[in-house]
């Protein structure tokens, strides 16, 4: 979706079009339920599903709709996300007592495609290309494109991907996780990619 058809979209729902908000809001759905995945802790997994982060995240971006001062499709994310961190942590509390992660992490895709970035050369194994995951990534814009690409893919690329590029655990990490071996691991990692690749470039 080009930055002006987006930007339309914004400016219609601010004129009250039901429309427009709601292509707005379900073209966001996949990256923000992306990020809430990533968000939540493997303690909270037993006690909060991510739907429910996303379902209270949208519900609560509607009713707020005249507290977003932005324009942009970048703004719009950082405010959802914003959103969405809100109610990470107000979960956390409320199954805790209190919040059992640093406030100041937050995974967004643009992060970790820059923390990836920094040292593709020993953990990507992706050729050098303007278009590969870790670079699009790197693209604030092309955030929802990398989300919806992501949630086409099957269940165990998805976990794989979100444990280890937005939550950044080591391969024995995930392997733990997931219970299989690390080297299992870092095969399916590597076709997870592959098939992301494909999906990128052919949607």
């Amino acid at each position: 979706m080009s930055q002006t058809h987006f930007q339309e979209l914004i400016q219609r729902t601010r004129a009250g079009d039901r429309a427009a908000e709601n292509e707005l809001m379900q073209k966001c759905r996949a990256y923000i339920s992306l990020v809430a995945r990533a968000q939540i802790e493997g303690w909270m997994r037993t006690k909060v599903d991510a739907s429910d982060l996303v379902q209270q995240t949208l519900l609560e971006a509607h009713q707020g709709l005249e507290q977003f001062k932005g324009e942009t499709e970048a703004e719009w994310l950082g405010w959802l996300r914003g959103i969405l961190k809100h109610n990470t942590l107000d979960f956390a509390r409320k199954y805790q007592g209190a919040a059992k992660r640093d406030v100041k992490r937050e995974f967004s895709l643009d992060q970790y495609g820059a923390a990836a970035s920094r040292s593709a050369a020993q953990n990507w194994e992706l050729r050098d290309s303007m278009e590969t995951p870790s670079h699009i990534l790197l693209n604030r814009e092309q955030e929802i494109l990398m989300a919806d690409a992501v949630s086409e893919l099957p269940e165990d690329y998805q976990e794989v991907i979100m444990l280890r590029n937005l939550q950044r655990l080591s391969f024995k990490q995930v392997a733990e996780r997931m219970n299989r071996s690390p080297g299992a691991v870092q095969m399916l990692w590597l076709r997870a990619l592959n098939q992301l690749q494909e999906r990128l470039e052919h949607p």
